[in-house]
């Protein structure tokens, strides 16, 4: 089991990151919460992680702070809840959001995420209403410079979204509803489509 990772960025593209661990590269999923908080190419960077193997995929996944990864093991042990799923919705809402959600019993705003139906939204609020008191839902922001929006910066931005669960036209419309020129970079757009989608 490989429980923290503590390396260089080498390569950044959400959700993917290459990490250089004293001349092993290790490849990472992230959800983009860790994403936005993640330094970039060239910087030092200390990540928890956990492990996924089955029969056909050996998988590293990454989290800023203990609590994400903590929630991340309770999601994937829900039942129909895969690491897919539990990294969209890490990715869609922090671990504090997912807390006042489940205390709220808020289906509607679990069913936003990608992948999120009723059944699976009524089964996690029952499933984590007992769990979620033994997470520290703590979340850091990050600031952003403003200057002129890329286009690739839209891609990037679209193909995060798609690679979380989202389909391909949604991401689309989304991302060209809330780009502009004030945006900074694609996390900065992916944050915006994200807490576009769930209000």
């Amino acid at each position: 089991m490989i429980g923290r990772l503590q390396g260089k960025v080498i390569e950044k593209q959400a959700p993917d990151l290459l990490i250089d661990v004293q001349g092993v590269g290790y490849e990472v999923l992230v959800s983009l919460n860790t994403f936005f908080g993640i330094p970039g190419a060239g910087e030092a960077v200390t990540l928890h992680t956990h492990f996924v193997v089955r029969e056909d995929v050996q998988q590293l996944y990454g989290f800023m702070t203990l609590s994400e990864r903590t929630l991340f093991r309770y999601l994937i042990k829900v039942n129909g809840v895969g690491p897919k799923m539990a990294l969209a919705i890490l990715s869609g809402m922090s671990a504090n959001d997912f807390a006042i959600c489940v205390h709220n019993n808020d289906i509607a705003t679990l069913v936003k995420l990608p992948g999120v139906g009723k059944k699976t939204a009524e089964r996690l609020l029952i499933e984590m209403r007992d769990k979620i008191g033994d997470i520290d839902t703590t979340v850091s922001g990050s600031g952003t410079v403003a200057r002129e929006a890329k286009p690739d910066i839209a891609e990037e931005a679209e193909s995060a979204l798609i690679a979380l669960g989202y389909k391909p036209a949604d991401a689309a419309k989304i991302i060209s509803r809330v780009a502009n020129e004030t945006v900074s970079d694609a996390g900065e757009l992916i944050r915006l489509a994200l807490k576009s989608m769930a209000s």
